[in-house]
């Protein structure tokens, strides 16, 4: 997810200007104070002709002027363990696949959501809500693997695991972008809108790219 990549380090890199504030959330729909958590460094402005500090985890440093619904907390509480399996899956192709291209499709699919669960994390520990623990396998809900199916690619190699890993990915992908659908429909908080954007974008572009290895 090459596009999002760019974006995650716009959100974890986050500075306070003048007459600004962070941008964060209230399960209530209210302003709430901002406390910084301890993944996203934050800087913050001093008085003029005076420099920024760096602000410390748990520190309040104002008021959200975000109204964020319930469902920005269900989009960053779902789709953490969402991308937690596709890491996972990710991580088996170096010593399973046979083709080079769906080596490279793991790697980016490594090299972008783990970020992105990185920005996540931390927008919800300003909430004072900590990310949920692991994934939960369930049935195949938004495109997730069951645990038999994460079995069978575990013990796959060569073709059969491209041929598994492609089929896998094609329905998590498409899970993601319906999960980021809602979260546009419904969620409010610019960052996890924006979040959800770079997830729609960046997975349908690398459904096509798996497409075409599939037909190749």
């Amino acid at each position: 997810m090459l596009g999002s990549r760019a974006a995650c380090g716009a959100f974890i890199t986050l500075a306070l200007t003048s007459g600004a504030v962070l941008t964060g959330c209230s399960p209530a729909d209210q302003p709430t104070p901002l406390v910084v958590g301890s993944q996203v460094p934050v800087v913050v402005p001093g008085g003029p002709g005076e420099p920024g500090r760096t602000a410390q985890p748990g520190e309040r440093i104002g008021q959200s002027e975000a109204r964020a619904a319930a469902a920005d907390v269900r989009f960053a509480e779902m789709m953490i363990p969402h991308h937690r399996q596709a890491l996972e899956m990710a991580a088996l192709a170096p010593d399973r696949a046979a083709e080079p291209l769906v080596r490279a499709i793991a790697q980016r699919i490594e090299s972008g959501q783990g970020p992105e669960i990185a920005v996540m994390t931390s927008w919800l520990e300003t909430l004072g809500r900590a990310a949920p623990d692991g994934h939960d396998h369930g049935e195949a809900g938004y495109g997730m693997a069951t645990l038999e199916e994460m079995n069978r690619l575990r013990a796959a190699r060569g073709a059969a695991f491209d041929d598994l890993f492609l089929r896998l990915m094609i329905r998590h992908h498409g899970g993601a972008i319906t999960m980021a659908g809602e979260e546009l429909g419904k969620g409010q908080d610019r960052a996890m809108r924006k979040m959800a954007q770079d997830v729609m974008s960046g997975q349908q572009i690398e459904i096509a790219r798996m497409r075409k290895i599939q037909a190749a």
